[in-house]
């Protein structure tokens, strides 16, 4: 599906949905690279499971929130060509009702998600339009579409990424790269466990259950190869009916 030559960078993927997203793209011959904020060891479980199955993988650390840590980790990388798929995958949630919100919980959540997400992309963008060809995937939320109560920092950084991701698919389309945004619902894995119980789903989700990373990956997997060619600029809902 995809040009077997490039390397994917999934940050955020030592989680549930980013593991998953990692073995999807791996299916299609791409070198994965598998990030993680601190815990390495989740990373180079996907990685092993990847390798495991005959494909490519490694893992890198490091803060999506630092740009100068961002930087360095991506420099060495660069060095050795360009890296032609990012899927923006890492955020985290801190939730409260805003009137009890503290600015810290406001500001850690935006980082991540929005401040992340220029720190990996925009070093990015110039090797990928000097080979004319790349792939920049935004993993969302349907709080960014709908709202959600005690939600506010992570719908507004989510939200954000809709903006940024419709201007970027604009300036780069000339040069052969997309820029897409996946926003999942509910979603079984760590994250979500115990959230809801199924009476709960039925009654918040149309489709009546929870998502799968492997649905949300599925997505990604298709606006991450030639066949997506001409989708670009587009948030993409994977949440069973919800919005």
């Amino acid at each position: 599906m995809a040009i077997p030559s490039q390397r994917a960078l999934v940050t955020g993927g030592s989680g549930d949905i980013g593991g998953a997203i990692c073995r999807a793209l791996a299916l299609d011959g791409i070198e994965v690279l598998v990030h993680a904020n601190a815990g390495r060891e989740r990373a180079e479980a996907v990685v092993a499971s990847i390798t495991g199955a005959g494909g490519h993988a490694s893992a890198v650390v490091f803060d999506v929130t630092d740009a100068d840590a961002t930087r360095a980790a991506l420099e060495p990388l660069l060095a050795t060509g360009p890296i032609g798929i990012v899927v923006n995958n890492a955020g985290i949630h801190d939730d409260a009702p805003m009137a009890g919100m503290g600015e810290a919980q406001w500001r850690r959540v935006i980082e991540v998600s929005l401040h992340g997400f220029f720190h990996v992309t925009q070093p990015l963008l110039l090797p990928m339009a000097r080979q004319k060809w790349g792939r920049i995937v935004s993993v969302s939320s349907v709080a960014a579409v709908t709202g959600n109560r005690g939600q506010a920092n992570y719908a507004a950084a989510k939200a954000g990424l809709h903006g940024a991701t419709r201007s970027l698919a604009r300036e780069m389309a000339s040069r052969g790269i997309t820029a897409n945004v996946v926003a999942p619902g509910l979603i079984a894995g760590r994250m979500s466990e115990g959230a809801f119980t199924p009476e709960q789903l039925k009654q918040v989700v149309p489709a009546g259950r929870a998502g799968t990373a492997e649905e949300v990956a599925a997505v990604v997997r298709f606006l991450c190869s030639d066949a997506a060619s001409y989708v670009n600029g587009q948030v993409i809902g994977v949440n069973g009916g919800m919005a």
